[in-house]
C-alpha cells in the first residue's frame, strides 16, 4: 500500500482524530480510505443519473403517461414473479 502525507488544518486534523477515538475508524488512514470510497461511489451514482438524463433527454420528445397500462404492466411483472 502506498503512502501519502497530507497537510490539515489544525480544526480538520482535530476532526479527522475525534474520528478515530470512537470503533468505526482504527487510525486516520482507515477514516480517509472510507472518506474517498464514499466520494467514488457518489461520483459513481452521479455519473449513472445523469448518463439516465442524457439518454431521457435523447430519446426524443416525451409522451403522455398511460397509467393504466403502467398498471397493468406492474401486475403482470408481479404475478410473474
Amino acid at each position: 500500500m502506498a503512502t501519502m502525507n497530507i497537510s490539515l488544518p489544525d480544526a480538520m486534523k482535530a476532526w479527522v482524530e475525534r474520528q478515530t477515538d470512537g470503533q468505526r475508524y482504527s487510525n486516520a488512514s482507515d477514516y480517509v480510505r472510507d472518506l474517498i470510497r464514499r466520494d467514488q461511489e457518489r461520483r459513481q451514482a452521479i455519473a449513472t443519473l445523469q448518463a439516465a438524463i442524457s439518454e431521457g433527454v435523447e430519446s426524443g420528445p416525451a409522451e403522455p403517461l398511460d397509467l393504466e397500462g403502467l398498471k397493468s404492466r406492474m401486475r403482470q411483472r408481479h404475478a410473474a414473479g
